[in-house]
């Protein structure tokens, strides 16, 4: 970079549980000592300013924000850089300059909601001598042109300084970045009106500072990163010598911009610059040839297939290359007197590589899956070989048999572990999806299994694994059980699942740890010291939790309730929805639903580790994130562009108004009968002072005070899966049978987020002029909820039938209920709509035996079978 930046200010953005994987889990494990190594390494990396959020819904932020910013003050090598509070809830900023040493800057405040609680904002951070950085957003929406950019920060301006006293040094405005080269010619000089309304703030507006995010603006090349480079170094080359004070941006990936190729130099700036109509066309030629290392252009290295052939099979299953495979297979095959040495030999020497890679984290799992896709296509042409040989196949190093088990429909987990303890030569006999624990335990005789693993992502699986346990004990098995799925843990595993089987019982936390479990079970020599390490930890944990039950820190039901969210309801009036009933949408367009995608959690099934889009510039995984990111890319233009799914939805709403902790719809508005009830539960866990014991119910209008209204809905984007599922089986590729999966659960996830879009804005029409960016809307910037039954805060997976039944949601959208209330297609998402703008997602958590039976009443059932629905809920 040129002289000038030296002035730049780096902004340090990974002390954010929505920004880094890693200090979130730290937080939510309350390993604070080692979340203050993060913000220390940012510090060490070049950070001058450390960033620092704990926005979300299972958090209390407030308490996070004061303990971590008192460790912080004790650290000197970290204190001594300054710290920016960021949250969107007031609370939580204020707690942090309660107790922040030195001068805080506030992320953030602005005019979105009006002029009045700008002042008071302004006022209170004034009040703690703290900075600000103010978005460039008012009541009409985010500035998107220098017009807006420069008007929003001048009116700031005027307010704070001339009207509020806000010192001028202490204004930081943010006038929003956005991308370039969307193929939008509106977007075209976004670059060029981030830099004129910084030279236009730097001179009206004295002693104001100027930041941004500038990954942003090449956000159209995620997955070059060498492109994103440049522009990024173009960009601030630029905008720095407009007076761009500071900004995030990661200095260790940025491009000296004397360094950048002439040719994409120039081509990078007619971009950024807007310097000519088809820019982006000219930099979309080249770029291709840019996505080699330090932005040189990119030769194909074939050089690998002068290698012998096991080196060039290697080669083909470490870097996943489908290419040559059949050819290189047929050659190594004349070489071997038998086709299964074949196997034996070079292809699990390749193997064996990709396994090691695998367990020292230098490979992930979309290269790992990418690879047993490659070995798959050899082992199938040398298949007819064998058979005609009459040969058995290589002797695997153990067979395992696993299970989704029964009411559960989820796979995606359970097909990664597969594929990965395939890739290390293990035998794996899938019996698939809601399998009854009987045919478990039969396939299990049946095969000699050296282990059974289980799978389950809904609550109602853990009781179920508890089933399976229990008959392995009754039939006298000592086969080891292997616990996995997205709600099971080891504590649940320990306290609930081991005690009900004798024999060996471990939890797996994901497919990396998969195969040394795997193989230490398979072990003569390993495998008795792990099975007595494993059953003394999980002894302990049941020891810990007799010694300290949670019923302990429960309060009561009636001092819960007494304790309840009190939302104010004498100023707000519910607004009548445009309809009552419900409403379907068949084949609703996918083109529409591909903005709303969460790339966060689909980069997670894979098991990689990060938050999008900056996970595509990762030092450790990025590489195998942008190769991922491509092939997506490229099914699921295949998807919206074939048609390869369908998306169907309904939603509805009723007129309701809580009683207790129900909420009761109403046939009509005139509400004298009754449609039905929707039961809720309570948090009993104890509260400080100011924080109320919520239940969905309380943000409800109580019955003889306002008409209220709930909805509910139920959406798909998995009609039309099977058949490419089946094409993807039939080829042996794994990659894009979990590929598509994986794809489908998004699209569904973006279906509900668009509908609920327009249910705030179209059909109840309580927020009619919301205009929230992606990540905002990502970040449930928005007001009102959807919350799922078997989520949080309605943990209850048996209120789904219900909330079928009012939607009629088999008829009208083809989703099914299993027995454990799982949905059929598993591309689906269900929830209840509430809009109270005071209404926020929780955790309900534990709950006590005063609860359970009260619950048990009004639900009109035993309590035994309340307590096997919501087990994971019950106190200990």
């Amino acid at each position: 970079m040129s002289k000038p930046t030296a002035q730049f200010i780096n902004v340090g953005e990974r002390t954010n549980v929505a920004g880094s994987a890693k200090f979130k889990k730290l937080i939510f494990e309350e390993n604070y000592e080692e979340a203050v190594s993060v913000a220390r390494h940012q510090v060490e990396g070049g950070a001058q300013i450390i960033d620092i959020n704990f926005d979300d819904a299972m958090l209390d932020a407030e308490e996070a924000m004061e303990k971590f910013l008192k460790l912080l003050a004790a650290e000197p090598d970290i204190a001594r850089v300054p710290v920016m509070i960021d949250s969107s809830k007031w609370s939580v900023i204020e707690a942090g300059l309660k107790c922040v040493q030195g001068k805080a800057v506030v992320n953030s405040i602005s005019l979105k909601e009006g002029k009045d609680d700008f002042v008071s904002y302004a006022k209170r951070v004034m009040r703690y001598g703290a900075a600000v950085v103010v978005m460039a957003f008012d009541e009409k929406g985010q500035a998107d042109t220098l017009e807006r950019k420069f008007d929003i920060c001048k009116r700031s301006y005027d307010i704070l300084v001339n009207e509020v006293g806000f010192p001028p040094e202490d204004i930081i405005f943010d006038p929003n970045i956005f991308a370039v080269a969307t193929g939008i010619e509106e977007h075209d000089n976004y670059g060029v009106d981030f830099i004129e309304a910084t030279k236009l703030i730097k001179k009206n507006l004295p002693y104001a500072k100027v930041s941004g995010g500038v990954s942003n603006v090449s956000f159209s090349f995620r997955g070059n990163n060498p492109v994103r480079e440049a522009m990024h170094s173009v960009f601030l080359y630029h905008a720095v010598r407009a007076g761009m004070d500071m900004g995030i941006v990661n200095a260790g990936q940025l491009t000296v911009y004397s360094d950048i190729p002439p040719e994409l130099k120039e081509r990078v700036e007619d971009v950024v610059l807007n310097r000519r109509s088809d820019a982006t066309e000219r930099l979309l030629e080249i770029a291709d040839q840019f996505k080699g290392q330090g932005g040189v252009a990119r030769v194909e290295d074939l050089s690998w297939r002068e290698q012998p052939v096991a080196k060039r099979l290697e080669h083909a299953l470490v870097k996943g290359i489908a290419d040559y495979i059949i050819e290189d297979t047929e050659e190594a095959r004349q070489m071997f007197d038998r086709p299964i040495e074949v196997i034996e030999g070079p292809l699990m020497d390749g193997m064996n590589v990709v396994g090691d890679l695998f367990g020292a984290g230098e490979m992930f799992l979309p290269q790992v899956v990418k690879s047993a896709r490659v070995m798959k296509q050899s082992v199938n042409y040398l298949q007819p070989y064998i058979e005609a040989e009459k040969a058995e196949g290589a002797k695997a190093k153990g067979k395992i048999v696993m299970a989704t088990v029964k009411g559960d429909v989820h796979d995606i987990g359970k097909n990664i572990v597969g594929v990965v303890l395939q890739c290390n030569n293990f035998e794996v006999i899938d019996l698939g999806v809601m399998v009854p624990w009987a045919d478990i335990l039969k396939a299990a005789n049946d095969h000699s299994a050296d282990m059974i693993g289980l799978s389950g992502l809904i609550t109602p699986s853990l009781d179920e694994m508890v089933t399976v346990a229990h008959e392995m004990e009754r039939s006298g098995f000592n086969t080891p059980l292997l616990i996995g799925g997205a709600t099971t843990s080891r504590v649940h595993t320990a306290v609930k699942i081991a005690p009900e089987y004798s024999g060996a019982v471990t939890h797996v936390l994901d497919a990396s740890r998969a195969v040394g479990v795997a193989s230490t079970l398979v072990s003569e020599g390993m495998r008795a010291d792990f099975v007595a390490k494993v059953k003394a930890e999980y002894d302990d944990i049941r020891e810990k939790r007799l010694a300290r039950p949670k019923s302990d820190r429960l309060v009561s039901l009636e001092a819960a309730r007494a304790n309840k969210a009190t939302p104010d309801f004498e100023a707000f009036t519910p607004t009548r929805p445009a309809f009552t009933g419900t409403r379907v949408f068949d084949e609703y367009p996918l083109a529409e639903l591909v903005p709303y995608i969460d790339w966060t959690p689909f980069f997670r099934t894979w098991e990689l580790a990060g938050n999008y889009p900056a996970i595509l510039e990762d030092k450790v995984v990025g590489e195998s994130a942008r190769s991922l990111f491509a092939d997506a890319q490229a099914m699921l233009k295949q998807i919206v562009d074939e048609k390869w799914l369908t998306a169907r939805a309904v939603v509805g709403f009723w007129p309701a108004n809580a009683v207790g902790d129900d909420v009761v719809l109403y046939t009509g508005d005139n509400r004298n009968e009754e449609l039905t009830r929707l039961h809720f539960l309570r948090q009993q866990v104890q509260k400080r002072e100011g924080r109320a014991n919520d239940c969905l119910a309380d943000f409800v209008a109580p019955e003889g005070t306002k008409p209220d209204w709930v909805g509910g809905f139920a959406v798909t984007t998995g009609h039309g899966i099977e058949e490419h599922l089946a094409r993807f089986k039939a080829a042996h590729d794994d990659y894009n049978d979990i590929l598509l999966k994986a794809l489908a659960d998004r699209l569904a996830e973006a279906f509900a987020e668009r509908m609920h879009e327009r249910v705030r804005k179209e059909f109840w029409g309580y927020a009619a002029d919301e205009n929230l960016d992606k990540a905002e809307l990502i970040k449930e910037r928005y007001s009102g909820i959807r919350p799922a039954p078997g989520y949080p805060a309605c943990p209850d997976h048996s209120e789904k039938p219900e909330l079928f039944r009012l939607l009629d949601a088999e008829a009208e959208a083809g989703i099914q209920l299993t027995e454990s209330f799982a949905m059929l297609p598993t591309a689906a998402v269900s929830g209840f709509y509430f809009a109270h703008p005071e209404t926020h997602y929780f955790g309900v958590g534990k709950v006590g035996e005063d609860q359970v039976a009260e619950y048990a009443d009004r639900r009109g059932v035993d309590t035994d079978q309340i307590k096997r629905w919501i087990r994971p809920n019950l106190a200990d």
